[in-house]
């Protein structure tokens, strides 16, 4: 493999399906004792990825916002607004 005049390098596709790497996926390279090594850190940037689906169901039900409405909700999170008037 040749690493381009960018700097870059094409991973073979044996490996990309292996790994499930896909465009928009996340890679990096780490040095080590042997040399530097490529590191998949996302598999996929796509949203309707099966990773996003097993992310969403780990963090389903880990925010409790009490009684707060959308709106108390907002305006905690983002603090009181001094551009509008009050209602």
């Amino acid at each position: 493999m040749r690493v381009t005049e960018k700097g870059q390098v094409t991973i073979p596709k044996d490996i990309r399906d292996r790994y499930g790497i896909k465009p928009g996926a996340e890679v990096e390279f780490v040095a080590d004792d042997k040399g530097p090594r490529l590191v998949l850190v996302s598999a996929s940037a796509d949203m309707n990825d099966q990773g996003f689906d097993e992310w969403l169901n780990a963090v389903s039900g880990t925010l409790d916002v009490g009684d707060m409405t959308t709106e108390d909700y907002m305006e905690w999170l983002r603090g009181p607004r001094d551009d509008v008037s009050p209602h």
